[in-house]
Protein backbone atom coordinates (compact mmCIF):
# COMPACT_ATOMS: atom_id res chain seq x y z
CA UNK A 1 0.00 0.00 0.00
CA UNK A 2 1.16 3.30 -0.92
CA UNK A 3 2.65 5.46 2.35
CA UNK A 4 -0.02 7.97 1.92
CA UNK A 5 -2.72 5.76 1.88
CA UNK A 6 -0.96 4.27 4.96
CA UNK A 7 -1.16 7.67 7.01
CA UNK A 8 -4.61 8.46 6.51
CA UNK A 9 -5.87 5.05 7.39
CA UNK A 10 -4.06 5.11 10.64
CA UNK A 11 -4.53 8.50 11.71
CA UNK A 12 -7.72 10.32 11.07
CA UNK A 13 -6.94 13.47 12.33
CA UNK A 14 -4.63 15.76 13.37
CA UNK A 15 -1.98 15.11 10.48
CA UNK A 16 0.68 17.97 9.71
CA UNK A 17 2.55 18.25 6.58
CA UNK A 18 5.08 20.63 6.02
CA UNK A 19 6.22 21.51 2.95
CA UNK A 20 9.63 23.24 1.79
CA UNK A 21 11.28 24.33 -0.97
CA UNK A 22 14.20 21.63 -1.85
CA UNK A 23 17.91 23.51 -2.59
CA UNK A 24 17.17 26.56 -0.07
CA UNK A 25 18.40 28.09 1.85
CA UNK A 26 21.11 25.30 1.47
CA UNK A 27 22.09 23.79 -1.69
CA UNK A 28 22.64 20.18 -0.44
CA UNK A 29 20.29 19.94 2.71
CA UNK A 30 17.59 18.33 1.81
CA UNK A 31 17.75 14.58 3.27
CA UNK A 32 19.05 16.12 6.25
CA UNK A 33 15.30 18.50 6.23
CA UNK A 34 13.38 14.86 5.72
CA UNK A 35 15.12 13.59 8.11
CA UNK A 36 14.55 16.65 10.88
CA UNK A 37 11.21 16.41 10.02
CA UNK A 38 10.72 12.90 10.59
CA UNK A 39 12.26 13.13 13.68
CA UNK A 40 10.27 15.93 14.86
CA UNK A 41 6.85 14.06 14.19
CA UNK A 42 5.93 15.60 11.09
CA UNK A 43 3.14 12.89 9.47
CA UNK A 44 4.34 13.90 5.76
CA UNK A 45 6.52 15.87 3.81
CA UNK A 46 6.21 18.00 0.45
CA UNK A 47 9.47 18.56 -1.11
CA UNK A 48 9.54 21.84 -3.60
CA UNK A 49 10.82 21.28 -6.88
CA UNK A 50 12.00 25.36 -7.47
CA UNK A 51 11.01 26.56 -11.03
CA UNK A 52 11.96 30.48 -12.16
CA UNK A 53 7.73 31.29 -12.21
CA UNK A 54 5.65 29.66 -9.52
CA UNK A 55 2.21 31.07 -10.25
CA UNK A 56 0.54 30.05 -7.17
CA UNK A 57 3.11 30.87 -4.79
CA UNK A 58 3.92 34.13 -2.54
CA UNK A 59 6.82 36.38 -2.09
CA UNK A 60 8.09 33.20 0.76
CA UNK A 61 7.78 30.72 -1.43
CA UNK A 62 9.10 32.68 -4.71
CA UNK A 63 12.40 33.73 -2.97
CA UNK A 64 12.87 30.28 -2.03
CA UNK A 65 12.99 28.82 -5.45
CA UNK A 66 14.90 31.98 -7.08
CA UNK A 67 17.61 31.23 -4.00
CA UNK A 68 16.93 27.14 -4.80
CA UNK A 69 17.69 27.88 -8.68
CA UNK A 70 20.68 30.09 -7.77
CA UNK A 71 22.43 27.15 -5.49
CA UNK A 72 22.06 25.23 -9.28
CA UNK A 73 19.34 23.12 -7.92
CA UNK A 74 17.22 21.09 -10.68
CA UNK A 75 15.04 18.09 -10.87
CA UNK A 76 17.80 16.06 -11.99
CA UNK A 77 19.88 17.13 -8.92
CA UNK A 78 16.86 16.82 -6.49
CA UNK A 79 16.98 12.98 -7.17
CA UNK A 80 20.14 12.47 -7.10
CA UNK A 81 20.16 13.70 -3.49
CA UNK A 82 17.07 11.93 -1.99
CA UNK A 83 18.05 8.25 -3.99
CA UNK A 84 18.70 7.03 -0.83
CA UNK A 85 16.37 8.77 1.13
CA UNK A 86 14.23 5.34 1.77
CA UNK A 87 16.87 3.69 3.99
CA UNK A 88 15.99 5.56 6.80
CA UNK A 89 12.98 7.36 5.88
CA UNK A 90 9.48 5.64 6.41
CA UNK A 91 6.65 8.99 6.24
CA UNK A 92 5.17 9.88 3.10
CA UNK A 93 7.11 12.29 0.87
CA UNK A 94 5.52 14.44 -2.35
CA UNK A 95 6.78 16.10 -4.60
CA UNK A 96 4.76 19.50 -5.42
CA UNK A 97 6.65 21.57 -8.55
CA UNK A 98 5.01 22.90 -11.90
CA UNK A 99 4.28 21.17 -15.11
CA UNK A 100 7.49 22.88 -16.96
CA UNK A 101 10.15 21.43 -15.49
CA UNK A 102 8.77 18.38 -15.63
CA UNK A 103 8.04 18.22 -18.72
CA UNK A 104 11.36 19.11 -19.54
CA UNK A 105 12.76 15.79 -17.29
CA UNK A 106 9.93 13.54 -19.40
CA UNK A 107 6.88 12.86 -17.65
CA UNK A 108 7.33 9.45 -17.93
CA UNK A 109 10.77 9.53 -16.73
CA UNK A 110 10.11 11.74 -14.05
CA UNK A 111 7.51 9.18 -12.70
CA UNK A 112 9.75 6.35 -13.31
CA UNK A 113 12.37 8.20 -11.00
CA UNK A 114 9.90 9.23 -8.10
CA UNK A 115 9.00 5.71 -8.14
CA UNK A 116 12.96 4.54 -7.71
CA UNK A 117 13.52 6.71 -4.86
CA UNK A 118 10.08 6.13 -3.16
CA UNK A 119 8.08 9.06 -3.67
CA UNK A 120 4.77 8.35 -3.04
CA UNK A 121 2.80 11.30 -4.82
CA UNK A 122 3.05 14.38 -6.55
CA UNK A 123 1.30 17.63 -6.80
CA UNK A 124 1.60 20.18 -9.97
CA UNK A 125 -1.03 22.85 -9.37
CA UNK A 126 -0.92 24.05 -12.81
CA UNK A 127 -1.64 20.28 -14.53
CA UNK A 128 -5.34 20.77 -15.35
CA UNK A 129 -7.62 18.01 -14.01
CA UNK A 130 -8.57 17.14 -17.40
CA UNK A 131 -5.31 16.88 -18.96
CA UNK A 132 -4.55 14.66 -16.18
CA UNK A 133 -7.41 12.55 -16.85
CA UNK A 134 -6.53 12.43 -20.62
CA UNK A 135 -2.65 12.59 -21.00
CA UNK A 136 -1.23 11.37 -17.54
CA UNK A 137 -2.90 9.36 -15.16
CA UNK A 138 -2.57 5.94 -16.78
CA UNK A 139 1.38 6.78 -16.73
CA UNK A 140 1.37 7.62 -12.71
CA UNK A 141 -0.96 4.69 -12.11
CA UNK A 142 1.40 2.66 -13.70
CA UNK A 143 4.25 3.85 -11.50
CA UNK A 144 1.59 3.56 -8.31
CA UNK A 145 2.28 7.30 -7.93
CA UNK A 146 -0.49 9.58 -6.29
CA UNK A 147 -1.48 12.59 -8.01
CA UNK A 148 -3.11 15.25 -5.23
CA UNK A 149 -5.11 17.52 -6.96
CA UNK A 150 -6.82 20.99 -5.59
CA UNK A 151 -9.54 22.86 -5.23
CA UNK A 152 -10.54 26.05 -4.28
CA UNK A 153 -13.27 27.82 -2.82
CA UNK A 154 -14.35 28.67 -6.95
CA UNK A 155 -14.36 24.78 -7.58
CA UNK A 156 -17.66 23.69 -8.09
CA UNK A 157 -18.80 20.50 -6.59
CA UNK A 158 -19.11 18.94 -9.82
CA UNK A 159 -15.68 19.46 -10.54
CA UNK A 160 -14.54 18.32 -6.92
CA UNK A 161 -16.77 14.91 -6.96
CA UNK A 162 -15.00 13.74 -9.86
CA UNK A 163 -11.44 14.46 -8.64
CA UNK A 164 -12.40 12.42 -5.34
CA UNK A 165 -13.59 9.44 -7.63
CA UNK A 166 -10.65 9.64 -9.95
CA UNK A 167 -7.87 10.17 -7.20
CA UNK A 168 -6.99 8.28 -4.32
CA UNK A 169 -4.23 9.96 -2.00
CA UNK A 170 -5.72 13.01 -0.31
CA UNK A 171 -7.39 16.28 -1.61
CA UNK A 172 -5.37 19.51 -1.32
CA UNK A 173 -8.01 22.12 -0.18
CA UNK A 174 -6.60 25.45 -0.80
CA UNK A 175 -8.05 27.78 1.53
CA UNK A 176 -8.67 30.63 -0.68
CA UNK A 177 -7.61 31.03 -4.33
CA UNK A 178 -5.12 33.76 -3.57
CA UNK A 179 -1.32 32.73 -3.73
CA UNK A 180 0.60 30.82 -1.36
CA UNK A 181 1.44 33.14 2.38
CA UNK A 182 0.80 33.35 6.25
CA UNK A 183 -2.50 34.75 7.29
CA UNK A 184 -3.48 36.13 10.82
CA UNK A 185 -7.04 34.45 10.59
CA UNK A 186 -9.78 32.84 8.58
CA UNK A 187 -13.18 34.56 8.06
CA UNK A 188 -16.37 33.47 8.16
CA UNK A 189 -16.03 33.04 4.44
CA UNK A 190 -13.73 30.60 4.26
CA UNK A 191 -14.83 28.77 7.10
CA UNK A 192 -18.15 28.16 5.07
CA UNK A 193 -15.98 26.87 2.68
CA UNK A 194 -14.42 24.16 4.82
CA UNK A 195 -17.81 23.37 6.51
CA UNK A 196 -19.25 22.87 2.89
CA UNK A 197 -16.61 20.68 2.13
CA UNK A 198 -16.48 18.69 5.22
CA UNK A 199 -20.32 17.95 4.62
CA UNK A 200 -20.26 16.21 0.97
CA UNK A 201 -18.93 13.16 2.49
CA UNK A 202 -15.62 12.55 0.18
CA UNK A 203 -14.49 9.36 -0.22
CA UNK A 204 -10.96 10.98 -0.09
CA UNK A 205 -9.63 12.77 3.03
CA UNK A 206 -8.95 16.55 2.94
CA UNK A 207 -5.90 18.45 4.08
CA UNK A 208 -6.11 22.17 3.95
CA UNK A 209 -3.21 24.57 3.33
CA UNK A 210 -2.37 28.05 1.81
CA UNK A 211 -2.58 31.00 4.90
CA UNK A 212 -1.90 28.32 8.36
CA UNK A 213 0.81 30.20 10.43
CA UNK A 214 -0.34 30.54 13.95
CA UNK A 215 -2.77 28.81 16.46
CA UNK A 216 -6.18 30.23 15.48
CA UNK A 217 -5.69 29.52 11.79
CA UNK A 218 -4.04 26.06 11.93
CA UNK A 219 -6.99 24.88 14.91
CA UNK A 220 -9.53 26.11 12.64
CA UNK A 221 -8.11 24.30 9.63
CA UNK A 222 -7.50 21.27 11.79
CA UNK A 223 -11.01 21.35 12.88
CA UNK A 224 -12.34 20.92 9.49
CA UNK A 225 -10.35 18.47 7.70
CA UNK A 226 -8.20 15.75 8.22
CA UNK A 227 -4.90 17.74 8.58
CA UNK A 228 -3.12 20.97 7.58
CA UNK A 229 -0.24 21.58 5.26
CA UNK A 230 1.96 24.60 6.04
CA UNK A 231 4.52 25.77 3.97
CA UNK A 232 5.75 29.84 3.71
CA UNK A 233 5.22 29.98 7.89
CA UNK A 234 8.27 26.94 7.66
CA UNK A 235 10.19 28.25 4.90
CA UNK A 236 10.45 31.40 6.46
CA UNK A 237 11.80 30.02 9.79
CA UNK A 238 13.91 27.45 7.71
CA UNK A 239 15.44 30.54 6.10
CA UNK A 240 16.10 31.98 9.56
CA UNK A 241 17.42 29.34 11.33
CA UNK A 242 19.80 28.74 8.36
CA UNK A 243 18.43 25.71 6.81
CA UNK A 244 18.38 24.05 10.58
CA UNK A 245 15.28 21.77 10.30
CA UNK A 246 15.08 20.64 13.52
CA UNK A 247 15.13 24.57 15.34
CA UNK A 248 12.54 25.75 12.89
CA UNK A 249 10.05 23.30 13.33
CA UNK A 250 10.78 23.65 17.33
CA UNK A 251 9.82 27.18 16.64
CA UNK A 252 6.86 26.02 14.02
CA UNK A 253 5.12 24.22 16.78
CA UNK A 254 5.18 27.16 19.30
CA UNK A 255 3.71 29.69 17.18
CA UNK A 256 0.97 26.67 16.28
CA UNK A 257 0.56 25.54 20.50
Amino acid sequence: MNRINQLFDTKKRDILSIYFCAGAPLPDNTVAVVRALEEKGIDMVEIGIPFSDPMADGPVIQTAAAKALRNGMTLRKLFSQIRNIRRDVSIPLILMGYLNPIMQYGFENFCRDCQLVGIDGVIIPDLPFKEYQENYRSTVEQYGIKVIMLITPETSEKRIRQIDMSTDGFIYMVSSAAITGAQKDFNSQKEFYFRRIEGMGLRNPCMIGFGISNRQTYETAASHAAGCIIGSKFVTLLDEENGDASRAVDRLKQALA
